[in-house]
């Protein structure tokens, strides 16, 4: 269940999106397969501790994050991945593993790789395990202005974006 916060968040800033419930998916290319749609198009929120400040980097679920590149990317001279007791209690009705990419709502900024923005729409785990949201990429942009940078390790190029008759067959509408 998509946490009552997140959904009030997004509807206090007028931002359409669509919910999916689906069978038990921890990883983010779990939940791409249990919808059907490329690893590309799912963002999984990656918790980071840069320099002495928690952030939300979001990738492709296909992809991995290069802390290198996303320390020049923020300005941060040390990027590591932050352990679940230093984040978990900043996310209060969120399973742990599905953190939701909205930096805004809990206070964290917020990093987001490139790629992302080359679908029309991206799908975000939202707190639960078992339930997704949809939203256009540029809604999601806008409501955190996130940095935009690129910051994917050993990534391949990421697959042209799906036509959008594409996506609701693979989604339903």
């Amino acid at each position: 269940m998509i946490p009552e916060s997140i959904q009030h968040y997004l509807q206090r800033h007028q931002v359409r999106f669509e919910r999916y419930a689906h069978a038990r998916a921890i990883s983010g290319q779990e939940l791409a397969a249990t919808l059907h749609v490329s690893g590309w198009r799912v963002a999984k929120s990656v918790i980071v501790k840069a320099d002495r400040r928690l952030w939300i980097a979001v990738v492709p679920a296909a992809g991995a994050v290069d802390l290198e590149q996303l320390g020049r990317a923020i300005g941060a001279s040390h990027v590591r991945l932050a352990t679940e007791a230093e984040f978990r209690d900043a996310f209060p009705e969120c399973e742990v593993g599905a953190e939701p990419p909205f930096g805004e709502l809990y206070g964290f900024p917020v990093a987001v790789d490139e790629r992302l923005g080359m679908n029309e729409r991206v799908l975000f785990r939202a707190g639960s395990h078992e339930e997704a949201l949809e939203m256009r990429f540029q809604d999601f942009a806008t409501l955190e202005w996130p940095v935009v940078a690129s910051f994917l390790r050993d990534a391949p190029p990421a697959p042209p974006p799906l036509a959008i008759w594409e996506i609701e067959a693979r989604v339903g509408p």
